[in-house]
């Protein structure tokens, strides 16, 4: 039990770590657009983005799959820059409902890369493990926990200030968006692979 705790709260940790904030912000951008009636839609992106992170780890724990940390640390502020950018153009438009499966297959992608960033921590967890398998599993929990904190976060925050503020609920997404995309473009030039 202590080693699932721990496994569990090492992902947690993982994804809650401020002086590695991507992930908080990417998991933010995915939130921002929807409001508590649509919690569904919302989780399925989330858990397609943490399957997606799993799937990474699964290839470099099992297949032994490697990538250069180079490329992988340029393409994560790259998905959140997309991301946002995605957000600022659809916001208040009805077809982004039309393309859940878009948007879900997106997500798991962008959860591909985002894993590829964690596996040489992930190799030093997992060298001390008996079982890769269940650890992957229980640190997969971990994150998907972390993540969804962040989307109920974020789903107070739209409550507020596009329900009782009553603010435009595209101008709020369009506004946040446009604040992380502001974060992330000194990412994108400290990153930058030419």
């Amino acid at each position: 039990m202590d080693d699932f705790l721990r496994n569990v709260i090492f992902g947690f940790e993982h994804v809650l770590d401020w002086r590695a904030y991507d992930h908080i912000l990417f998991i933010m951008l995915l939130a921002v657009p929807y409001l508590f009636k649509s919690w569904k839609k919302l989780l399925w992106l989330v858990t397609a983005f943490t399957v997606g992170h799993t799937i990474s780890l699964m290839l470099v724990a099992f297949a032994k799959v490697s990538f250069s940390t180079t490329y992988i640390e340029f393409l994560i502020p790259v998905t959140i820059a997309i991301t946002a950018l995605y957000n600022i153009f659809t916001a208040g438009n009805r077809h982004r409902d039309n393309a859940a499966w878009l948007a879900i297959s997106i997500s798991l992608f962008f959860g591909l890369i985002h894993g590829l960033a964690f596996s040489s921590a992930y190799k030093m967890l997992a060298s001390a493990s008996d079982n890769e398998f269940l650890l992957l599993l229980e640190y997969a929990i971990g994150i998907e926990g972390a993540q969804l904190v962040i989307v109920l976060l974020v789903l107070i925050l739209n409550f507020i200030f596009t329900g009782i503020f009553r603010f435009s609920r595209k101008d709020w997404v369009q506004v946040i968006s446009g604040i992380v995309l502001g974060m992330v473009i000194p990412m994108l030039i400290e990153r930058w692979l030419w």
